[in-house]
């Protein structure tokens, strides 16, 4: 039996720490997962403009001992379980469990998890975006054809400076993204 494809949806890449949830430095206690104000809001205006999300993001704790691969995963699915309840559907979920030293595709900005999400579902990264608290997130963005977004929560000035210099968009929160994407649709 051949499985039928549905027709490639746009998709919107998130970074987890800093952009949906608060940064604790190396999340691996789930209880202490808190969703950042407007990202219910932004993700269901994405979703309501057909964007599938999907999440990716470097865990760097797991590649240098801090905590292990099932930690991130427990966040992963404590995170994932308070969207639902509000009716977020997140796609997936990829991490980098590589430290910054170790040799890999996967760690941002280089694009293995994209790239790996593109095998998984169709996505047409032609209208895709990228969401995220780091000038990698733009970097990446950049080496995919993406648009990219920083939301500037938390201790992120350096970053704001750089996606500034770089010509990327600065908004509060997902919300303020989401609003932005769809003025610039319609």
């Amino acid at each position: 039996m051949v499985k039928v494809m549905a027709e490639p949806a746009p998709c919107t890449f998130l970074d987890r720490d800093g952009t949906l949830i608060a940064d604790r430095n190396y999340l691996s206690d789930p209880a202490r997962a808190v969703l950042l104000p407007g990202v219910v809001e932004g993700l269901k205006a994405l979703m309501n403009q057909g964007f599938r999300l999907i999440v990716i993001s470097n865990q760097s704790g797991i590649g240098r001992g801090y905590f292990t691969e099932a930690d991130a995963h427990s966040v992963n699915v404590r995170v994932d379980a308070m969207l639902r309840q509000q009716g977020v559907e997140i796609a997936a979920w990829y991490i980098c469990p590589h430290a910054p030293d170790q040799a890999c595709r996967c760690r941002k900005p280089l694009p293995g998890m994209i790239d790996r999400a593109c095998e998984d579902f169709k996505i047409d990264l032609s209208h895709s975006i990228m969401i995220g608290d780091k000038d990698v997130d733009l970097q990446l963005a950049r080496r995919r054809g993406l648009r990219g977004y920083l939301v500037a929560g938390g201790d992120t000035s350096a970053h704001v400076d750089w996606a500034k210099s770089n010509g990327y968009g600065v908004f509060d929160d997902i919300a303020a993204v989401a609003r932005h994407v769809t003025e610039s649709i319609y």
